[in-house]
């Protein structure tokens, strides 16, 4: 993992005391609310419904066991006992005092956290594939250039006030687990024919009012010139991105309205004009950051266990956490484990303080202390021995995170919605609690298979419902909440945006919707293997849309 240096540790100390000041004058009275917006937006402290929200970066989704107790112990102490985490790999805590924010703050720099760049319209917190050098398909670890990133991007002072917020995302496989081209950058590793590591490049994605896939505008871009490339494409950004109007302000407008052709001439000319200069990328010095993300010294390839399938055929919970809840590791004889934050019937995201606290010591002593938090709001343990899973397990079992459902219906991602944000238009939460109850039988989750829900509670888009194979957005209609559905959406590597299939549905029958839509699949796929989305696809809207809505 990334250490902070002199250098990091200075610059974060130096935010809080500056945003302690802030605090007390605003406390004081001496800003008013509209003077301490600007403010408290630049260190991550939001203003919902009910309380101040304050949202922590987690960079390229990547903590260490003393982190995440220290989000624990911020959870009780500050908090109502949880934490929520995000679909940029981030956390927020939703009922801190303002008073308190500022130690709140200074505790986390002890651990090396911070929450700068977590808002505003600044570039944020830069994200990346959750298995980032663990996956046995990747080409090469993307956190690295995840930090690189973040070092030239923190405090630019050309790129801090942008026409709007800005996001990128890196992944370093040819499956897309980082959904890069709904971001504004979209980054993919890859090797040319000679072995040299570069990147695809994606620009002008993005979810919200206007949803759109990015465009590829480099198929390959050589290691050394990210930087330079990347700044290219903000100062297009910069100089052309529309400030009269911010629904209209994000990159993927820019896009869209000028033509990616014309984008990627601009982009190349501007990139043409400072490539060779002090934003090249120097060898050493990308060696040298990667050396904080090799794998563990111990990390060593291990024989199969050959208990592991005795274990497993002894205990039918055991063996369905095994076979939904592990990912293949790139050292034999070890695994990735997803720790579902989808209890059936809880809050997508949400973890107590000791359930923080239980993670942290399950990845302290079998997981080389290191969690990820994932942008489908799960933690990841990237470093697995076999040997150990039925200790994890034990130990997520004691926790109450050892459901055995990711990627299946009910591991829903899903916005906090009306019940804490002031943006929102209708309840996100029940209505995934609702679901996550209706398919909670482990045996039907199994046979329905791969399926994606997503639900945001506003066109914002939070909980990414554009890229749900069943995508549902809460809106308001006469003053009470109802619920569009949209279908065949994707965040992966054949990223789409769901299709809009009829009028809403209100909040008494969104869930039989839902079930509705999951009967028309398991009488329709060609095969069981078939998913839901290959079967949309396959079909389109038509005996979905019928069944939902009769025969037109």
């Amino acid at each position: 993992m990334y250490r902070y240096d002199e250098f990091d540790h200075d610059f974060v100390q130096a935010r809080v005391a500056q945003f302690r000041d802030q605090v007390e004058r605003r406390v004081g009275g001496e800003l008013t609310e509209d003077q301490f917006k600007p403010l408290r937006l630049q260190n991550g402290v939001y203003l919902q419904l009910h309380a101040y929200m304050l949202r922590i970066a987690v960079p390229y989704g990547t903590l260490n066991g003393r982190q995440m107790r220290r989000l624990a112990d911020i959870a009780r102490r500050y908090d109502r006992g949880y934490g929520h985490f995000t679909t940029r790999q981030n956390l927020q805590f939703n009922w801190p005092k303002l008073s308190d924010i500022p130690d709140i703050l200074s505790e986390l720099a002890e651990v090396e956290m911070h929450a700068i760049q977590t808002s505003g319209n600044c570039i944020r917190n830069v994200t990346a594939d959750h298995f980032a050098g663990a996956a046995a398909d990747e080409v090469d670890d993307p956190r690295p250039y995840a930090e690189i990133l973040r070092q030239w991007s923190s405090l630019h002072p050309e790129f801090l006030f942008l026409p709007r917020k800005f996001k990128v995302a890196v992944t370093g496989a040819d499956r897309d687990r980082a959904a890069i081209q709904v971001h504004d950058i979209g980054l993919q590793l890859k090797r040319d024919a000679a072995g040299r590591i570069g990147f695809a490049v994606y620009v002008g994605g993005g979810q919200g009012r206007t949803p759109m896939v990015a465009k590829k505008i480099r198929d390959f871009l050589p290691e050394e010139d990210l930087l330079s490339y990347c700044e290219a494409i903000l100062r297009v950004y910069n100089l052309s991105g529309r400030r009269d109007n911010k629904y209209k302000a994000r990159i993927k407008i820019l896009v869209h309205e000028t033509g990616a052709e014309e984008i990627t001439r601009q982009v190349e000319e501007e990139w043409e004009r400072i490539k060779d200069g002090v934003l090249r990328l120097p060898a050493e010095e990308v060696e040298r950051i990667r050396a904080y993300f090799a794998l563990p010294a111990d990390l060593a390839p291990r024989a199969a266990d050959p208990s592991l399938a005795a274990s497993r055929a002894a205990d039918p919970d055991f063996d369905a956490f095994v076979a939904r809840n592990t990912h293949p590791h790139r050292v034999p004889g070890h695994v990735s484990v997803t720790v579902s934050l989808k209890a059936i019937g809880g809050t997508p995201g949400d973890a107590t303080a000791d359930q923080m606290d239980a993670v942290a010591a399950i990845a302290e002593r079998f997981g080389h202390d290191e969690i990820r938090v994932s942008h489908e709001q799960n933690l990841i343990l990237p470093h697995v021995a076999e040997t150990d899973l039925r200790a994890v397990y034990d130990g997520l079992v004691a926790a109450e995170l050892a459901t055995a459902n990711a990627g299946f219906i009910t591991d829903i991602i899903a916005c906090p919605g009306l019940d804490y944000c002031a943006l929102a238009n209708a309840r996100s939460i029940p209505v995934a609690q609702r679901i996550s109850q209706r398919f909670g039988d482990i045996a039907r989750q199994r046979e329905i298979g791969d399926l994606k829900i997503k639900i945001s509670g506003c066109i914002n888009a939070c909980g990414h419902h554009h890229v749900g194979h069943i995508g549902i957005l809460g809106v308001e209609k006469k003053g009470e909440e109802f619920y569009q559905i949209s279908l065949g959406g994707s965040g992966d590597e054949n990223a789409a945006i769901g299709e809009i299939i009829g009028r809403g549905f209100s909040t008494e029958e969104i869930v039989d919707a839902v079930e509705t839509l999951v009967d028309t699949y398991l009488a329709h796929r060609s095969r069981p293997e078939e998913s839901f989305l290959d079967t949309y696809r396959r079909l389109g809207q038509a005996p979905f849309k019928e069944a939902l809505y009769g025969a037109a």
